[in-house]
This record gives structure tokens, sequence and C-alpha cells, in this order.
């Protein structure tokens, strides 16, 4: 079945209905290409699930897909391309946990963090692992609290920087262990963890998909999962509510999102063909390497779930002191 076909067919429904398509609507189903901007660079976990759904994503919603990598101030640089694009639905934004994290540590964010977009889905989310290098002397959380109010100050928590997810994991976990964290913030994921591989830092928050190949080589020990469920690629690994901290929950996500405004049968229409992208298995198998946990939340879900993470952050970052220029 051609688009040409679904637009005739849509636009009969509609007529039959009463009711006028969009214009933007119409544009949307045109052989243009999709834009999805990507705010962080190639490389990281946001840029490998756009690119590990775009094929898909080019065969069911019938565009070229396009990824757009624009890196820079913590995601804000490209979401701005985002959230001044037309409303014609040519122009996505594949953001992360950054998006809610911005307002409370820079002094300026240049658009509104809820009213500037339109939510289409949360993807999933991203489990982090919370890891030691073997010349700490813990096997499991509980003794790693041991050691830490045992010895207070001697041991470290590396990040990928002031304010990032795996800071604000740091501190949460700082506050419901109930110890301090020194923190040694570094210029992303990469620097983080080739420090603390080679032990120049004692432990940190990584990604699980960073973090399993040192594991199984015995470089790193994993002692806890920060979502509320294991990781099928670290099964073995505890959760760190299981080892003791029952109220400990965090994790960074992935979402689809376009510039406010966009209209509803778009957004729908957007919401259904990424169900479907996320139900093909290539697509699966490729997440599941990246270490997702696929949400799908409808767009009507996803409204309150920004808000509710941009306050629960707003409170981590209060706590972190954490700021950016």
């Amino acid at each position: 079945m051609t688009i040409r076909t679904l637009t005739r067919r849509g636009a009969l429904t509609l007529a039959c209905l009463g009711l006028a398509l969009p214009a933007s609507l119409v544009q949307a189903q045109s052989d243009k290409p999709i834009r999805v901007v990507v705010p962080l660079s190639a490389g990281s976990t946001v840029d490998a699930v756009a690119r590990a759904m775009s094929n898909q994503m080019a065969k069911v919603m019938g565009h070229p897909i396009v990824i757009d990598n624009l890196a820079g101030a913590g995601g804000m640089t490209g979401t701005v391309q985002v959230v001044n694009a037309p409303k014609d639905g040519l122009t996505l934004g594949m953001i992360s946990s950054n998006h809610v994290i911005n307002p409370s540590i820079y002094k300026k964010v240049p658009f509104d963090t809820l009213k500037d977009i339109t939510p289409i889905t949360v993807i999933g989310t991203v489990p982090l692992v919370l890891v030691v290098h073997p010349s700490v002397k813990a096997n499991n959380v509980k003794e790693l609290i041991a050691l830490m109010k045992a010895k207070p100050g001697t041991l470290n928590l590396g990040s990928a920087g002031n304010g990032s997810t795996l800071h604000l994991a740091g501190v949460m976990f700082g506050t419901e262990a109930g110890v301090e964290i020194r923190h040694i913030p570094y210029k992303g994921t990469g620097p983080l963890t080739s420090d603390i591989v080679g032990g120049q830092v004692d432990m940190a928050f990584i990604s699980v998909t960073a973090a399993a190949p040192h594991v199984k080589s015995g470089k790193l020990r994993a002692l806890g999962m920060s979502t509320k469920t294991r990781s099928a690629v670290l099964p073995d690994v505890p959760t760190l509510a299981e080892s003791g901290l029952p109220n400990y929950s965090f994790d960074a996500w992935i979402a689809l999102v376009g510039p406010a405004g966009l209209p509803a049968p778009m957004v729908q229409k957007y919401y259904a063909d990424t169900k479907t992208v996320l139900a093909q298995k290539e697509v699966q198998d490729a997440l599941v390497q990246q270490g997702i946990t696929v949400i799908n939340s409808t767009p009507e879900q996803s409204v309150p779930f920004f808000k509710s993470e941009l306050e629960k952050h707003a409170k981590l970052v209060k706590q972190s002191g954490a700021t950016a220029e």
C-alpha cells in the first residue's frame, strides 16, 4: 500500500466524519525526509538508539529518516532546533534526561522545557550500574556503604560532569545510603570509564553496556543496578533496592518529541508508527544490546512523566549544588 493511497483513504475517512485534514499533516505525508535531531554526540546511547530505529522508522513512516547530531550545552544546542522548527512534523528530536536537568543547572535555558515541546513517546529507560574498581574492598553494596561510613572521604565517585545523570545517580545514592560523596566530574563518559578502569576513580554509575565488557573481564566490579528491575545485560547483578536501599530507583531515559503545537492527529500517527517500529525484532535486538528497557508511553502518559522528572531532578540538583555556565 503506497503513502498516496494511505493519504487518500485518510482524507476520505476524515471527510466522512466532517473533519478537515490539517494542511500540516498533508505536508508531513509527502515524500520529504524527516529530520531527527539528536542533541548529543555520535556514539552516545541516544544516537545509537536513533540509528537502530531509523531504518524501520523510514519504512513505517514512509519517509527517509535523517539523523542530525547537534551536540553542545547539555543537549540544548540541538533541542533549540527542534523547538523552533515548523509544526509540519518534518523535524523531531530524540532527547534524553538532560532535557529536564538543564533548567536546574544552567542559568539560562533558551526555551521552556515543558511548554515548547510536544511529547510523542518516552521510548525507554537506560539502566545504570554502580561499579567499583577491584581495589575497593567491597563485594556488595552493604560492604561499600559500611566502608564509606568507616572511612568517610576516602572513596571518590566519578561522573560525566556536574549535573549529569551519572552525577545525580550518585547524589541519590549518597542520600539513600546516608554517606557523603566526594565527587570528581569528567568531561564525558569516555574519560570517566577509562579512569575507573585504570583505578584513578574508585566508583561510578555508568551505563550497563559501557560497564558490561569490563565487568566480564574482571576490570570492574558491578555492585548494583540503579533501576527497580535487573538488567538482561548483567542479570546476576542485584538492584540497589534489593541491596538494602529500598527507595532507590534512578534511570536515564530517551524520548521522541516535536515542537510545541504539533497537530494531534500527527502526534498520534507518529506514536503509532513508533510503537510498530519498537515491535520489530531487528529493533528490539538492537535496543537489548544497548541495555534499553522499552516503555513506549503514549503522548498522554508522556506529558506528566516529563513534569515529574523535571521536579525530581530539580531536587537532586539542589542537593548536589551542581551548576554549569
